[in-house]
């Protein structure tokens, strides 16, 4: 199987020669969670936001994953890249939801996902990871069914609270 930095520099090459061919503006945010993964866990990390329209959406993120496994206190870092699609058009409330489609690592799995997301700030996805290699996570296998709740804060929201 594929080394995992040989994976996240591939999806790094890839994101970034797709956002270097125009201008996009970037938004940062940060984000808090809930990420099921054989078992719970609280996220917290922060986001950039890049987009051009507001049909196509590209979201690259980092976070740490953190949980109890087999009674230990455990922390994962993740990386997550996210493309968020909405193409519909004559709108009351112009682009309320998109489609999202993306992929998580951590150093214990990776995984593909689908999901929605209202506004871009609140998201539901679901996957299914792909442990990378014969990692455990204190003994515990991290492979099957993922999912996650997700709410992204842009920090221009957090900054003009404080004025």
């Amino acid at each position: 199987m594929m080394n995992f930095r040989t994976v996240v520099a591939v999806l790094s090459l890839f994101l970034l020669s797709t956002l270097a061919k125009a201008q996009y503006t970037m938004h940062k945010m940060i984000t808090v969670g809930y990420t099921y993964q054989n078992q719970s866990f609280g996220e917290i990390g922060g986001k950039l936001l890049f987009l051009k329209n507001d049909d196509v959406i590209y979201r690259l993120g980092g976070s740490a994953l953190m949980g109890v496994s087999d009674s230990k206190f455990a922390i994962m870092p993740k990386l997550q890249a996210d493309v968020l699609l909405n193409f519909e058009k004559n709108v009351d409330f112009y682009h309320s939801y998109y489609f999202l489609a993306g992929v998580e690592g951590t150093n214990k799995y990776i995984a593909p996902k689908i999901g929605v997301t209202l506004f871009g700030m609140l998201d539901l996805t679901g996957g299914y990871a792909f442990p990378i290699g014969d990692t455990r996570l204190n003994g515990k296998e991290m492979k099957g069914l993922n999912i996650n709740f997700t709410l992204n804060i842009p920090t221009v929201f957090i900054h003009d609270m404080f004025k």
